[in-house]
């Protein structure tokens, strides 16, 4: 990613990646599908409240992954094959230890998170089972985007992408078979999805561990290095921290979605999902522009990088203004996916939830660009700092509005795009400020994309 045109260089690494995290969320979309046209509303919304805590636990994971990869592309950049076997050793061993405690906590102290997030007696039993099945899967989470982050941090995002697309397959004829022909309802949901995880995961580590002799060797010599702990935990704390706070505010907030009652959730379950595929390449280019930075940083190419930021603003500004128009006109007919026609109330909420958040997507775009440049440029505590505001803006908001009896669940849904916005804003004006010293070049060249 240090050579090349900025734009084609950038974009032709996120479209893999892209694909790749649109086929790891089918497996949520899927579950919402069947679970919402042949088991109920009712069992939508308890897939829908387990779906947010599930993100929130593998966040964590996708944290310290992300933020090892960007380690693993520093080292790649300045061409350091030693440095590099020290690091993916050093990160494989701290983020098993996060999983294995992942994977028991939440089992051993689910009854106490379903009341904290106040799940509705009438469905609290099926949620449960939906959980318990679900949390096995977190050591497949894991295995998958840690082998997945060391592959696109070398610039490859297809062969990951391969495996997801392998697992997707399997997941939407064992979700059709398991919940339409065996009528195991939501553990059947369940159960397709952590076959499908296993699948993926299991699939791109024997491939890594064939293909490439740094992870073998990294892998074959289980030897801690102190100093590789620290710098490790000094991307990947940040950066897991970010993305768990992150999580952790929707998680709060769909606890305060959960107190309106099944039909609001079911309404927040399936626009949740159309909301997540409209803004996600967005999310993706943020993914592939911090490689990018990462690995011209380690190669010290800081005006390409000047350059990247210039081009990556406006590809992603553009982008988010094209999907913003069509949610606006299209809401509707994404939210009968999910939920009959017949099922008005739901699907005018989603609509409503839908219009808002659409309206507002240059602000979540630009949000995703200055998480993945600040754990690029070694400042993952910036990125933490921008969740913190956004995140805490909109629980702050969420709570105070929503009680407000003309304004109720609608203040839920404004409280997000205004913590988007003031996230940016300090972002920016904290980039602006410190410019020289993040970035301290001379001279930009015209951008170049």
């Amino acid at each position: 990613m240090t050579k090349g045109p900025v734009f084609r260089t950038i974009t032709v690494f996120a479209l893999p990646m892209l694909l790749g995290n649109m086929l790891q969320q089918m497996y949520n979309v899927i579950d919402t599908w069947v679970v919402g046209n042949f088991i109920g509303s009712d069992a939508l919304a308890g897939v829908g409240s387990a779906y947010t805590l599930m993100i929130f636990l593998t966040s964590i994971l996708l944290g310290l992954c992300m933020g090892s990869g960007v380690v693993f592309s520093l080292c790649f950049g300045q061409k350091d094959e030693q440095k590099l076997k020290e690091s993916v050793r050093t990160a494989f061993l701290l983020i098993a230890a996060v999983t294995v405690l992942l994977a028991a906590i939440p089992i051993l102290a689910l009854d106490n998170i379903l009341a904290w997030i106040n799940i509705p007696q009438e469905i609290l039993t099926l949620t449960k089972k939906y959980l318990f099945i679900v949390f096995l899967g977190i050591p497949a989470v894991f295995v998958y985007n840690f082998f997945a982050a060391y592959l696109k941090a070398l610039g490859n995002a297809v062969v990951p992408l391969i495996f997801l697309g392998l697992s997707t397959a399997v997941n939407i004829a064992f979700d059709l078979l398991f919940v339409v022909v065996f009528r195991w309802g939501t553990s059947g949901a369940a159960g397709a999805t952590i076959l499908a995880q296993y699948i993926s995961g299991i699939g791109v580590c024997a491939y890594v561990l064939k293909k490439d002799s740094v992870m073998r060797s990294a892998l074959g010599h289980m030897k801690l290095n102190h100093k590789g702990i620290r710098e490790i935990a000094g991307y990947s704390v940040f950066t897991c921290l970010q993305q768990s706070v992150m999580n952790l505010g929707i998680l709060m907030v769909q606890g305060l979605v959960n107190s309106f009652g099944t039909t609001i959730m079911a309404a927040f379950a399936a626009a949740v999902k159309i909301d997540s595929f409209a803004y996600m390449p967005a999310q993706e280019y943020g993914n592939a522009f911090s490689t990018f930075v990462a690995q011209n940083m380690g190669a010290n190419k800081k005006k390409r990088v000047v350059n990247g930021i210039k081009c990556a603003a406006l590809t992603s500004i553009t982008y988010c203004v094209a999907a913003s128009f069509i949610l606006r006109f299209q809401a509707k007919n994404l939210m009968q996916i999910f939920i009959s026609a017949s099922e008005t109330v739901i699907v005018e909420e989603g609509v409503r939830y839908l219009h808002i958040e659409g309206a507002f997507y240059c602000g979540i775009g630009c949000l995703f660009l200055l998480y993945g440049f600040y754990r690029a440029t070694a400042k993952p505590a910036m990125s933490l700092v921008l969740t913190v505001i956004s995140l805490g803006t909109r629980v702050a908001l969420a709570y105070l509005l929503s009680p407000i009896s003309s304004i109720g669940v609608t203040g839920i849904w404004w409280a997000i795009p205004i913590g988007w916005f003031l996230a940016d804003t300090v972002g920016i004006v904290y980039l602006i400020v410190n410019r020289k010293k993040i970035l301290p070049v001379d001279a930009v060249e015209d951008v170049k994309c």
